[in-house]
């Protein structure tokens, strides 16, 4: 169990200053902003949320400069550098630690004697499986039913949670963390119509992820037709997302839910996609675009910015684009109101429309 904190040690711990509050005063666990009580410990990480200073009943926050709340909202305040990066910290100290590593293969394990691993430095749960000519780094977590196809080659410290596969030939470096129901090295879709029948196209490629990439849950990383299907250094990848064939994602981008990247798109680093962005295949997007939740891509993105709309806009001309439909109504209120006016002059001047 973990142990409580003063204030004076808490702004130690995350390198923050007191701004108020009594160093002495006891927290002993972490909430968020709104369902903190006493004794707890929260963080306003966006201005969004500085209202709920007004009502918090969390002892301590943290808050970032430029976000402090009117004197008496809340008994202790620490300003921070980075709310969010700090409380990570806090967290860190009140919940318990993860399990250790332990190394190992369980009985119920199919190991191929073929596959390349020290079975003293890797751990493999129960009813995993890992094939023949597989690769697996010193520090390696093979969870419980999860799959390491043929030659696939992962880095050290990689950690497959329960039921995530990686198919034939895939490779991942070092670091690589694939969360439950994802599938690296799925089958490209590709099809080719004739004869009246949809012929399946063979998809022999595989799939390349960089150091320190992160993979929701139930997402899908189709691999190359031919080539690789790539995914940069630092990346990480929200749950639900799909990732098609010979897609090369560049470094440190944020792919959020429920993303659809079509073959062969390839984004620059640094790239940020919001939650049900749809992006067409073949196109390049410049490093540093931000494409705002439900946006659609259907050309390629030049120049680095955020972007918003059906198609993709930059974010200001996209906002207008945005906001014309809710003007349609009263637009044509105005025609009705113009066209009976109109009728009225044309009747009493005996004219004919």
């Amino acid at each position: 169990m973990s142990s409580p904190l003063t204030l004076q040690q808490l702004a130690g711990l995350v390198g923050g200053e007191i701004r108020r509050g009594d160093p002495a005063l006891s927290l002993t666990g972490i909430n968020s902003i709104t369902d903190a009580g006493p004794g707890e410990v929260s963080f306003v990480g966006n201005e969004r949320y500085v209202a709920a200073l007004k009502t918090t009943r969390a002892s301590a926050v943290l808050i970032g400069e430029g976000l402090e709340c009117e004197p008496g909202e809340v008994p202790a305040l620490i300003v921070v550098a980075n709310p969010t990066l700090a409380f990570s910290a806090v967290v860190r100290h009140f919940t318990p630690e993860p399990p250790a590593f332990r190394p190992g293969v369980h009985p119920s394990a199919q190991v191929a004697p073929e596959a390349c691993l020290d079975p003293s430095r890797v751990s493999i749960g129960p009813c995993a499986v890992v094939e023949e000519g597989a690769v697996l780094g010193d520090g390696c977590i093979i969870q419980a039913g999860a799959f390491v196809g043929r030659g696939a080659r992962l880095g050290a410290d990689c950690v497959l949670h329960a039921n995530s596969i990686v198919r034939e030939r895939c490779q991942l470096g070092n670091r690589v963390v694939v969360h439950s129901g994802t599938v690296v090295g799925s089958d490209g879709f590709g099809y080719e119509f004739t004869d009246g029948r949809h012929v399946k196209i063979e998809q022999v490629g595989m799939v390349e992820i960089g150091d320190d990439v992160e993979i929701g849950a139930c997402t899908t990383i189709d691999r190359a037709r031919f080539g690789r299907t790539i995914i940069g250094e630092g990346t990480k990848i929200d749950n639900l997302v799909q990732i098609g064939h010979n897609v090369r994602i560049g470094r440190h981008c944020i792919i959020v839910s429920q993303v659809g990247i079509s073959g062969s798109t390839r984004l620059g680093d640094y790239v940020t996609v919001a939650g049900q962005v749809g992006i067409a295949g073949h196109l390049e997007i410049a490093d540093r675009v931000i494409l705002f939740a439900k946006a659609g891509v259907t050309k390629s993105l030049t120049e680095p910015g955020p972007y918003t709309g059906f198609p993709a806009k930059p974010l200001q001309e996209g906002r207008k684009l945005l906001a014309l439909p809710a003007k349609i109504p009263d637009i044509l209120d105005r025609l009705r109101t113009l066209e009976k006016r109109l009728t009225a002059l044309e009747s009493n001047s005996g004219e004919p429309r």
